[in-house]
C-alpha cells in the first residue's frame, strides 16, 4: 500500500527551525508543511504592512529557507507554507531571493492568491450577504469604515493544483491550519471532494501536526517532567496511508516523547465539538477515533469520519480599534496583594478626576490571577511579590499616552515598596478582530496560483 510521509516544521510565526531541519536529515519524509497563522498575526503582520508596503509576510520565512531549501535540492522534499499572511506575493518574492542567494535554480514558487477580500466588502453587501458578527450578530457598518485587512480561510484544494503545476515550495495567505497538511494526501493519492472519512482523516492528521510539538510532548500536561530532550525536542511525523490510517511518531535522535496521552492532549486542542470540527474541506468527526501505541514514539490513528464540506467559509478580518497604554510595577512582601490593589484604586480614582476618556481599563495581578483570573485562590499571606499589571484602551494616541504618566508619583506618594516600573513605552494601535461567513464559491472563483521557476544569480 502506498504510503506518504509529512513532517511538521512551524506551529506558530517565531517557531524554532531546528527540528524541522532534523526531519528534513533523518526523517524520511517527502513533504514538511509550516502553520504559520493565527488571528493575532495576521493582525501582526497588517501592522507591518502598515510601515512598509513590501511586508506584510512571517520575516523567519527567510530563515527557514535558507536551512530547508538544500533539502529540497537533496532529497527533493517539497515546502508548503501559509506564511505569506497579508502578502503572499511578497513571501513567494521572499522565497526566489533566498534560492537565488544560495544559487539554486530548477526550483519551482507557487503562490496561491485570492484569500483576500477586503476590496470585496461592498460587492458582498450588493449580493445581500449578511456580514454581521458571527457571534455577536453586529451589524459590519459598526467596523466597516475601520477595516484593514479581510480574509478568507481557503482550504487545501488551491494547494493541491499548485503540487500538480510541478511546484516544489508553495506559500499561501489566509489558509487553514491543516489545508498545508492535507494537500499532499489529495494530491498523491488523488482523493475526491466527496471522500469525506479519508479526506477527514486527512484533515485530522494536519490537526495532530499543526502545533509543532504538542504532539511529541511539548506543552504537556501530564508527566511532562519524565520528558528527557526539551532542548532538542523533536517534531512530529506522520506516515500516512491511502486508506485514511495514519502513524504519528518523531525523529529518533531528538528528545520528546510520542504516546496516546501526548497525541490525546494534541487531539482535543481547540477543538470546540468533536463532531463537528468545521473545516473547508470537510468536517471531521473525531468521536469514534482509536490511538494505539505500536511501538516507541509511535502511536497509530485510526477511526476519523467525515461530513460534507460547508457551503459557507470563514472571514476573518480586523480593524483599528483604537490604542493602548500599559504599564507594570511590582511590590515586595508584606501585603504585595494589598499594595497592588491600592494602587489600581488610586489610578482608577485619579482617571476620573482628570477626565481621561477611556473605553476600557484592565487590571491584573501578576503572580496571582493573570492566569487564573476568577480561579485564583485566596491565600494572600503565602504571596512574596505581586506586579500590577494595568492597561488602558483608548480612542486616540495622545490619551493613551497620558495613562503611564500617572505612575511615577506614586513611587514615594503611595503604599510601600514599588518597584520593577516597566511599559513606559509608547502606545500600541489596536487592531480588533470581526468574523462572517459567505458562500464559498464566491471566494474560490478568484484564487489564482502563479508558479514561477528560479533562475540562479550568475
Amino acid at each position: 500500500m502506498k504510503k506518504v510521509r509529512i513532517g511538521a516544521a512551524q506551529g506558530f510565526y517565531g517557531d524554532t527551525i531546528e527540528p524541522a531541519v532534523a526531519t528534513a536529515k533523518k526523517g524520511d519524509v517527502q513533504y514538511i508543511c509550516f502553520d504559520a497563522l493565527a488571528e493575532l498575526t495576521m493582525a501582526i503582520l497588517k501592522k507591518d504592512q502598515m510601515k512598509n508596503e513590501k511586508a506584510g509576510y512571517t520575516k523567519d520565512i527567510s530563515l527557514q529557507m535558507k536551512a530547508l531549501l538544500p533539502y529540497v535540492r537533496e532529497k527533493g522534499i517539497k515546502l508548503l507554507t501559509n506564511a505569506g499572511g497579508i502578502n503572499p506575493e511578497g513571501a513567494q518574492q521572499e522565497i526566489i531571493r533566498v534560492a537565488e542567494e544560495l544559487g539554486m535554480d530548477d526550483l519551482k514558487v507557487a503562490v496561491v492568491t485570492g484569500d483576500n477580500v477586503l476590496h470585496r466588502i461592498d460587492e458582498f453587501q450588493d449580493r445581500g450577504i449578511s456580514l454581521n458578527h458571527l457571534e455577536t450578530d453586529q451589524p459590519i457598518e459598526t467596523v466597516k469604515d475601520k477595516l484593514v485587512f479581510a480574509n478568507a480561510y481557503i482550504g487545501a484544494r488551491p494547494i493541491v493544483k499548485a503540487l500538480e503545476s510541478g511546484a516544489d515550495i508553495v506559500v499561501t495567505g489566509r489558509t487553514t491550519d491543516t489545508a498545508q497538511f492535507l494537500a499532499p494526501l489529495i494530491h498523491e493519492f488523488g482523493w475526491g471532494e466527496e471522500e469525506w472519512d479519508r479526506l477527514a482523516s486527512g484533515v485530522f492528521m494536519g490537526h495532530l501536526l499543526e502545533c509543532s510539538a504538542q504532539s511529541t510532548g511539548g506543552n504537556f500536561s501530564g508527566n511532562w517532567w519524565e520528558i528527557e530532550g526539551f532542548d532538542r525536542i523533536g517534531y512530529p511525523i506522520a506516515e500516512f496511508s491511502e486508506n485514511g490510517d495514519f502513524t504519528v511518531s518523531k525523529v529518533e535522535d531528538r528528545g520528546g516523547l510520542v504516546t496516546v496521552d501526548t497525541v490525546k492532549e494534541q487531539m482535543l486542542y481547540e477543538i470546540h465539538d468533536p463532531a463537528n470540527y468545521i473545516t473547508p474541506d470537510v468536517v471531521v468527526d473525531i468521536t469514534n477515533v482509536q490511538l494505539e501505541n505500536t511501538g516507541p514514539n509511535k502511536v497509530k490513528v485510526t477511526g476519523t469520519r467525515g461530513k460534507p464540506r460547508p457551503e459557507t467559509l470563514k472571514v476573518v478580518m480586523g480593524y483599528e480599534n483604537g490604542y493602548t497604554g500599559q504599564v507594570m510595577v511590582g511590590f515586595s512582601w508584606p501585603d504585595p496583594l494589598k499594595k497592588a490593589r491600592k494602587v489600581d484604586e488610586i489610578i482608577r480614582k485619579q482617571i476620573k478626576q482628570r477626565g481621561l476618556d477611556y473605553d476600557e481599563v484592565r487590571t491584573d495581578f501578576v503572580g496571582y490571577n493573570s492566569l487564573h483570573g476568577p480561579l485564583a485562590h485566596e491565600y494572600e499571606e503565602d504571596l512574596n511579590e505581586i506586579y500590577l499589571r494595568m492597561a488602558v484602551r483608548a480612542k486616540t494616541k495622545k490619551e493613551a499616552a497620558k495613562f503611564s504618566r500617572l505612575f511615577p508619583p506614586l513611587a514615594l506618594n503611595g503604599p510601600p515598596t514599588m518597584s520593577g516600573f516597566t511599559g513606559n513605552t509608547a502606545p500600541r494601535a489596536l487592531i480588533g478582530m470581526w468574523s462572517a461567513l459567505i458562500p464559498r464559491e464566491l471566494v474560490e472563483d478568484h484564487i489564482q496560483i502563479k508558479n514561477v521557476e528560479v533562475s540562479a544569480i550568475g
